[in-house]
């Protein structure tokens, strides 16, 4: 019998956590049952998400940013459906497909001081490439990267990762060092030592949500080409449109010799990403026939993801997203700033365009410093959980924390939300931290929600929401 996905879906509905505890990664399953968030979703569109009882929520997760674009855009919907109907040869491997020359020819728009692309996967991928490229074209093997910095799991971006929690007992990996995180002294001491291939900075760092320093890419790309580095600038969550300009090194009119980006650019239907490159690092690559295969991947170039790729380029210019990114972003950044004077436990709202995050820190008066102590003492980041769980729970509204053991809420939402996806996120928002400094009582009933399911096994609950959703 041919395999049919609703008929799939239809009998064994309600079995994803049991078959991903059995099957895949046990944890995923206990960590979003204990924390919560486990819903049975139905479907998707734009800026929201539907469970299976029809309740709307709110999506500033977007997929990691994978759904920049929002979820099922109608006009990659139909570019795939044209391309599956085309039944054009693909990945024949010795070839130059058309379409890839579009696609590529496309993104070095955007990016005009660069000359060539590099086409994969995934934004890890995205970045081995980027760290091979600066290797093999300085001859050097040491890289930089930020404290702080994430540039994926594989085992070369593993090594320039600023999260100790991911390198633990995966190495030994590459040579890197890590800088403070703008630090332009501490960047010139280590070039000093002449054996640096590059340093790899994302310009808005993902976790935490910290922007460089105006003027810092510019003047590290001073420094390391001076002593013959270069400047890679990961873009793979902030690319692509994200902060109000297509790539966020332009805020700082910076001019890197390796881009990586990705999430976004697949208009969360294909995994595109792509490195960008100076004609100068890829020639020294790919030197010769011989180097043709040097680095490379089988699904690279797939048609699949060349079309997705150009058109989630169309959508963004013609449907104007990144200029909406910027005038939503500033105006959640200016209703966020003002509403932190009411609530001690909000120090900073930071970000640029719409990937915004909101530091919390210890209270000042006693009653909100009590119940801050009380989680931060079971664990660093626990406030921050539970805002986003009751964000969730209690007004369908869908975040993360920036990073773990971190009390940064993080806002990644599609580029195409409105001002009334704006008034439901501050409405939630407030009346979350309205009830922590106010009263003990979410805490206690966080604390024993979480404790409770710990305690009892992850399983394929939906749990109905109580009442009415939110905007509909």
């Amino acid at each position: 019998m041919p395999f049919e996905l609703r008929r799939a879906i239809r009998e064994r509905d309600g079995e994803g956590a049991e078959l991903w505890c059995r099957y895949l990664n046990p944890q995923m399953a206990r960590v979003v049952h204990t924390i919560g968030l486990d819903r049975r979703w139905a479907r998707a569109e734009g800026a929201y998400l539907f469970d299976d009882t029809g309740d709307r929520y709110l999506d500033f997760l977007t997929g990691f940013g994978a759904f920049g674009i929002g979820r099922g855009h109608p006009s990659v919907r139909r570019a795939l459906h044209e391309a599956l109907d085309s039944e054009l040869a693909d990945l024949v491997q010795m070839d130059t497909p058309l379409v890839a020359g579009l696609f590529a020819e496309a993104l070095l728009k955007r990016a005009p001081h660069l000359d060539r692309v590099y086409m994969c996967n995934s934004g890890s991928e995205a970045v081995e490439a980027a760290l091979k490229f600066a290797r093999y074209s300085t001859g050097r093997s040491r890289v930089l990267y930020c404290d702080h910095a994430f540039h994926g799991l594989t085992a070369g971006a593993l090594s320039v990762n600023g999260g100790r929690e991911f390198r633990k007992g995966f190495g030994p990996l590459l040579p890197g060092t890590e800088v403070p995180f703008g630090d332009l002294g501490a960047l010139q001491r280590e070039l000093s030592r002449g054996d640096v291939a590059a340093l790899i900075i994302e310009p808005v760092q993902g976790k935490g949500v910290r922007v460089v320093p105006d003027g810092f890419l510019v003047a590290a790309t001073q420094l390391l080409h001076r002593r013959g580095a270069l400047l890679i600038c990961d873009e793979v969550q902030a690319g692509a449109g994200r902060t109000g300009r297509f790539f966020s090194y332009e805020h700082d009119g910076a001019e890197p010799d390796l881009v990586t980006v990705a999430k976004t650019l697949s208009g969360g239907f294909v995994p595109v990403a792509a490195t960008l490159g100076t004609d100068r690092v890829f020639k020294k690559v790919y030197s010769s026939m011989d180097r043709v295969l040097v680095h490379d991947t089988t699904f690279g170039t797939n048609l699949m993801a060349m079309v997705a790729g150009l058109a989630t380029l169309a959508v963004l210019e013609e449907d104007g997203l990144i200029e909406n990114a910027a005038l939503r972003g500033e105006a959640i950044a200016a209703e966020l700033k003002s509403v932190a004077s009411r609530y001690e436990m909000v120090k900073e709202v930071r970000g640029r365009g719409l990937l915004v995050g909101i530091e919390l820190g210890r209270p000042r008066s006693r009653g909100p410093r009590a119940r801050w102590e009380l989680l931060t003492r079971v664990r660093r980041g626990l406030v921050t959980e539970m805002i986003v769980v009751d964000l969730f729970r209690k007004h369908r509204i869908l975040t993360q924390t920036a990073a773990d053991n971190m009390d940064v809420l993080k806002l990644l939402p599609p580029l195409i939300i409105s001002d009334s996806d704006i008034s439901w996120f501050m409405d939630g928002f407030c009346e979350v931290m309205d009830s922590i400094h106010a009263s003990s009582r979410p805490v206690w009933r966080f604390g024993w929600a979480l404790a409770s399911r710990a305690a009892t096994p992850s399983r394929p609950a939906t749990p109905k929401s109580a009442g009415p959703s939110p905007r509909g």
